[in-house]
């Protein structure tokens, strides 16, 4: 079963989209800000991380620097409410290794069509 590391500061964000992949049968691990996303990825392995960019103690620019540390091969999908060309974070994410760059508001049909492209190039079945 493929697990996937939700990490987002909002709690709404968080755990709908949690319970959006649970139903999908997805194994669903989450994280309220950085330092718990490298912590809980560390912990967990996840096959997927979904990081938002914008939290408050560790952006999820340097989360995803150290989760890269930790995993260079990490699949890492970045969220985020800003648009690429508001900041360099695209660019910085892109350059750390992010797969994919999802805007907010999250629109369930485009995360899960960027969920299932990410898990299916990886070869991971679900159950």
């Amino acid at each position: 079963m493929p697990k996937l590391l939700i990490v987002d500061d909002e709690l709404d964000v968080r755990e709908f989209v949690a319970n959006f992949f649970r139903k999908r049968k997805l194994e669903v691990v989450t994280a309220k800000n950085g330092e718990e996303a490298v912590s809980t990825f560390s912990k967990h392995l996840p096959d997927l991380t979904l990081l938002d960019i914008k939290m408050g103690d560790m952006d999820g620019i340097e989360a995803l620097r150290r989760i890269k540390e930790i995993n260079p091969q990490a699949s890492v999908v970045m969220l985020t409410g800003q648009r690429p060309e508001d900041d360099d974070a695209y660019k910085r994410c892109k350059d750390l290794g992010a797969l994919d760059y999802i805007h907010k508001p999250l629109e369930l049909d485009t995360l899960e069509k960027a969920v299932n492209k990410q898990i299916n190039a990886m070869g991971v079945k679900a159950k």
